[in-house]
Parts: structure tokens; C-alpha cells; sequence
């Protein structure tokens, strides 16, 4: 029985985002182990505290990912 887990930062996805990523996880799953598996495949969404997230060293928050995602160049 899978068990996919997913880490964000807070706020970054709203709740239809979210529900997306775990259809669409879900799907995904199903499509490699067959449909029988679909009602034991978990989606474990867990958000991390904006901020408390850091890659190279350097904390990540929030507006950080939001500017990504509007294609806003870091730093």
C-alpha cells in the first residue's frame, strides 16, 4: 500500500491546489500498480512553516516560492 508524501510551504497552495496535487498523485500510482490499488494509495500533505525551509543554506518563505512562480528571478 503506497504512502506519497508531499511537503509545501505554507500558503503557497490553496486547498483546490492541493486537492489537485493529491488526485493527480493518486492517479499516478493507479496508473503504475493498476486501478484495484486506488483505495489504499495515501497522499500524506504536510505543510512546512514558511521560512523553516531552506535550500543552499538560505531559508525560503512563502513570497519567495509565489515570486518563482510568477517567474520573478531570485535574489
Amino acid at each position: 500500500m503506497p504512502l506519497i508524501q508531499v511537503k509545501l510551504i505554507e500558503g503557497v497552495f490553496d486547498e483546490a491546489q492541493k486537492r489537485t496535487i493529491v488526485e493527480r498523485l493518486t492517479d499516478t500510482m493507479v496508473d503504475i500498480e493498476g486501478e484495484n490499488m486506488r483505495q489504499v494509495t495515501w497522499v500524506l500533505v504536510e505543510e512546512v512553516k514558511s521560512g523553516h525551509w531552506a535550500i543552499g543554506g538560505q531559508p525560503l518563505a512563502t513570497a519567495d516560492v509565489k515570486a518563482l512562480a510568477a517567474g520573478v528571478p531570485a535574489g
